[in-house]
């Protein structure tokens, strides 16, 4: 196809009298055509005319066979074989080398040639870099990318992001500090370590644990959500290179945190009544007198609960991010992340199961110390706390257990919202044309026009 652009080279279009039917590519104008015989060379330059290239008569003006010349001048059986005829391309390199002196560039003669990056033998250097007006650019995005835009945020904006992680989970830990020790009595739950306990201590002392997890776990839900709410907008801002204080995020943040706490709470109903729903099997067969068919019944019931549960909680994973920037609702917040989600689930899950695990690594490596110095400063000694199974939690255990958990949240926060609000963005990009929007938000010129931008790639 000669009239399609990039595809044929000078000097090939129709326009230039090459005939459909031909075979290879036109001869460019300015290639030299074989050499003439020295005689007729002399003769016509004794006549004034100019040395003619063949034309029509070429057959009958050759010369014999046995006075057959090499184009170099040298003749007979010992002289230098003629070069070979030039390939079909775009004519012979200039005088000067390739990409040497004198040679043809995108400057004149002496920049660049045919071997030049620049010159005509050059190969695509690619698209241009996509603008990046803030963490990110403003493309589809890589695995070391999101991770590098949550850590990003975090050191650009330190101020504003450590301030929200920091007040957030001091708060939380305050409260939960003062729930374990004047709320919260531990006693009931000895009876988990007596070997000799019967059945209705056992059953009320795992009630009561159950109840002491359920309060420290609200607890920190909502710090959890309050945070998340908080760094979305950081995050979101941090894209398009502008900061936020925290009273601006709050402002911001604020007419969506019920919204996003009856999410998360809705959230976790649904995967409390999978699981529910996969084990009720087992225990109505144990009930009915198997045990052994209701026990197996049992484990493979919280098995498939628990992969249906993973499920779609990757699929309702960007309906907080959707539910703050979008100012949706929590039905529509749910259905846009099932929309995003749609097509690439192993990604979104192999995303945030890294960032989950790099999160709980760095809270380990702070928590864990913290752990161990309380359960030594506590009076019984790290042996005596681990034989007690952490029922008897002094205050100097809460509180210095407490500091590792400030600490922990402070730096985990961060990572685990950035991530998630990342990708909403790149889904978004991706699907929606995003980065178009953001380029015109953040003020880009350009972006978009050039190829290689285009959402998608």
């Amino acid at each position: 196809m000669n009239d399609t652009p990039g595809w044929a080279s000078p000097g090939s279009a129709p326009s230039d009298g090459q005939k459909p039917e031909a075979s290879g590519p036109a001869e460019p104008a300015d290639r030299p055509g074989p050499a003439q015989p020295a005689d007729q060379q002399e003769q016509q330059e004794q006549q004034g005319q100019a040395p003619q290239g063949p034309g029509p008569q070429w057959s009958k003006e050759q010369p014999p066979p046995a006075q057959w010349s090499s184009p170099s001048g040298s003749s007979g059986p010992g002289g230098t074989p003629p070069p070979p005829p030039p390939g079909p391309g775009w004519g012979t390199p200039p005088p000067g080398g390739q990409g040497g002196h004198g040679g043809w560039g995108p400057g004149g003669p002496g920049h660049g040639g045919y071997g030049h990056p620049g010159g005509w033998g050059g190969g695509w250097g690619g698209p241009p870099p996509a603008a990046k007006p803030g963490v990110i650019p403003l493309r589809p995005l890589g695995v070391g990318e999101i991770l590098d835009g949550a850590v990003s945020t975090m050191r650009t904006y330190w101020r504003t992001v450590l301030g929200i992680s920091l007040t957030v989970a001091v708060l939380t830990e305050i409260i939960v500090v003062l729930f374990q020790g004047l709320v919260l009595d531990y006693s009931s739950t000895e009876a988990l370590n007596d070997p000799s306990a019967t059945l209705d201590e056992l059953s009320r002392a795992m009630g009561d644990a159950m109840l002491h997890s359920t309060v420290i776990f609200v607890i920190s839900l909502v710090g959890t959500v309050v945070a998340t709410a908080l760094l979305t907008t950081v995050t979101s801002r941090a894209v398009l290179g502008r900061p936020v204080s925290i009273g601006e995020a709050w402002r911001d943040a604020r007419p969506q945190v019920l919204k996003l706490f009856g999410l998360i709470c809705l959230l976790l109903l649904i995967t409390a009544g999978v699981v529910f729903a996969g084990t009720v099997p087992g225990i109505l067969v144990s009930v009915a007198g198997s045990n052994g068919a209701g026990i197996a019944l049992t484990v493979l019931g919280i098995i498939g609960a628990g992969v249906v549960a993973l499920w779609l909680m990757v699929r309702f994973s960007l309906a907080s991010p959707a539910l703050m920037l979008e100012k949706q609702g929590i039905k529509k917040a749910m259905a846009r992340s099932v929309k995003l989600v749609q097509g690439t689930w192993w990604r979104i899950f192999g995303i945030q199961l890294l960032a989950t695990i790099i999160a709980n690594v760095i809270a380990s490596i702070i928590v864990i110390p913290f752990t161990f110095l309380a359960g030594a400063l506590s009076g019984d000694g790290i042996t005596g706390w681990l034989n007690s199974g952490g029922s008897g939690l002094g205050w100097t255990f809460l509180i210095v257990s407490g500091i590792g958990s400030v600490i922990g949240s402070m730096i985990t926060f961060p990572i685990t919202a950035g991530v998630t609000v990342l990708l909403y963005i790149d889904q978004r990009i991706r699907r929606e044309a995003l980065d178009l929007e953001l380029a015109r938000a953040a003020g880009v010129q350009g972006h978009g026009s050039a190829p290689g931008t285009t959402p998608g790639s």
